[in-house]
């Protein structure tokens, strides 16, 4: 690829034509090509104490025990390496707006500003642009660590990560054919998706959508706050997953707070207008993300109805420094403008089909942040847990899913000319899947090795 920023908006060509050009790419980049996995000088270990030197030092033990747990559970901590390992084999060189981390376990439920439940990726930390095999391939990897942590047997993993591919190359190619008002109002239809389901899979979604349908914010605030001694709400302390801010902290904060009031869209800051802000606390949140600073902001109107707020430390993209993806000039134009936080919140609302209303972001003294609502009907789906046919049908769920947040792209329809049909992509991807899969095994058992020395020696 050239050194100069590639360009965000490509000049306006037919659909024919940009499908040609992908069509035309295959010449130099073979889709066969996409099973090599190109492994340089390396060290996995080393990239992750250097995210944990960024990490509030009191949490990175807890980091490293969840991601102890298993294989599956390493992995989804392991953006940062798995950039760095990508950026070594070749690639078609289409960007896209990218996930930068999408396995299976960020794809999930959340209520849309229409409180109907949608389906759809939920994590953008280290969204920017990249390109598109990437993601799916990060999908298609953890489809196989997912399915051996379920206890699936290898011929279940490689048809699940065949279909999912295949999958992503359906949705892209018939969204590539849409205009792009058409693409962007395309979604998933939850209600109408489950009632076309088998039996099995049914259940197993209905029994996910009830789970994700109670964890609400009234729910969340029953649980997590109390009522203090001047009749304000407050959180409940439970160290170190919980743990109340200072109130210096807390002035601090509520300064900032004003400074995301004027990010997000004018109705909503007219409605943040009738609370106030009257604790914070730092929560740990996720498997990688533990030791990130993520902090919970309780607001209570005057008859102490509460609303939770979760304000989320965003560092720079994996996809950038990790990755080292050469971003188009308005990206970092972008960034310069609105910081980390900003960068978040701009890829969410395009690669979601329906997004919080609430997200904002603010820059902080020491790190960037994105704001968002906490537990408004979030939930997901443990693919680990499923059984052989769900499984397979949810991979399925979230290639589609990923494909109509790739499509949102410019360059979609050049992607749908080089995938085609996606038999050979789904091939390939899943021999690199695969063979990455048995990489990340091993990385998972020398960190575990290395810290269960680092233990005894302590």
């Amino acid at each position: 690829m050239s050194d100069a920023s590639p360009a965000l908006w490509p000049p306006l060509t037919p659909l024919a034509a940009r499908i040609d050009a992908g069509r035309a790419l295959r010449r130099d980049h073979p889709r066969e090509g996409m099973s090599a996995l190109t492994l340089t000088t390396r060290d996995p270990l080393g990239i992750l104490e250097t995210q944990n030197a960024t990490r509030v030092p009191e949490l990175v033990p807890l980091r490293i025990e969840r991601m102890s747990a298993s294989a599956f559970a390493f992995y989804r901590g392991t953006a940062a390496v798995m950039a760095a390992d990508l950026a070594a084999d070749p690639n078609s060189g289409i960007l896209v707006g990218s996930c930068g981390d999408a396995h299976v376990a960020n794809f999930g439920f959340y209520a849309s500003p229409q409180r109907t439940l949608v389906f759809d990726l939920n994590d953008f930390d280290e969204a920017a642009w990249a390109p598109w095999e990437w993601d799916v391939k990060r999908l298609v990897t953890s489809i196989v660590l997912a399915a051996e942590a379920g206890g699936h047997p290898p011929d279940v993993a490689r048809d699940a990560c065949r279909d999912a591919v295949r999958a992503y190359a359906r949705v892209m190619k018939a969204n590539a054919e849409k205009s792009p008002v058409d693409r962007y109002f395309e979604h998933f239809e939850l209600d109408g998706a489950v009632g076309k389901m088998d039996p099995e899979t049914r259940s197993a979604m209905k029994s996910a959508i009830k789970d994700a349908e109670r964890r609400t914010g009234e729910r969340a605030a029953h649980k997590l706050t109390e009522t203090a001694p001047d009749g304000r709400l407050r959180f409940i302390e439970s160290p170190p997953t919980m743990v109340r801010a200072f109130s210096d902290q807390l002035a601090q904060v509520k300064e900032l707070f004003e400074e995301y009031r004027a990010t997000v869209p004018v109705d909503i800051g007219a409605l943040l207008r009738g609370y106030e802000l009257v604790d914070v606390a730092r929560r740990v949140v996720g498997v990688g993300s533990v030791g990130t600073r993520c902090y919970l902001l309780l607001l209570q109107d005057g008859d102490r109805n509460a609303l939770i707020l979760q304000s989320k430390e965003a560092q720079p993209s994996v996809l950038l420094t990790s990755g080292s993806i050469r971003q188009p000039q308005q990206v970092t134009a972008y960034i310069a403008r609105n910081a980390q936080g900003g960068r978040v919140v701009a890829m969410q609302r395009i690669l979601q089909a329906v997004s919080d209303p609430f997200l904002g972001h603010v820059t902080g003294p020491r790190a960037d942040y994105y704001l968002r609502q906490f537990h408004d009907s979030k939930g997901s789906i443990e693919a680990e847990t499923l059984e052989a046919g769900p499984f397979q049908r949810h991979a399925q769920l979230c290639a589609a899913v990923l494909a109509r947040a790739h499509s949102q792209s410019p360059n979609a329809a050049t992607v749908s000319g080089y995938v085609g049909g996606g038999k050979v992509a789904a091939e390939s991807i899943t021999a690199w899947a695969f063979a990455y899969a048995d990489v990340a095994r091993q990385d998972y058992a020398d960190f575990v090795a290395a810290h269960a020395h680092a233990a005894a020696e302590g």
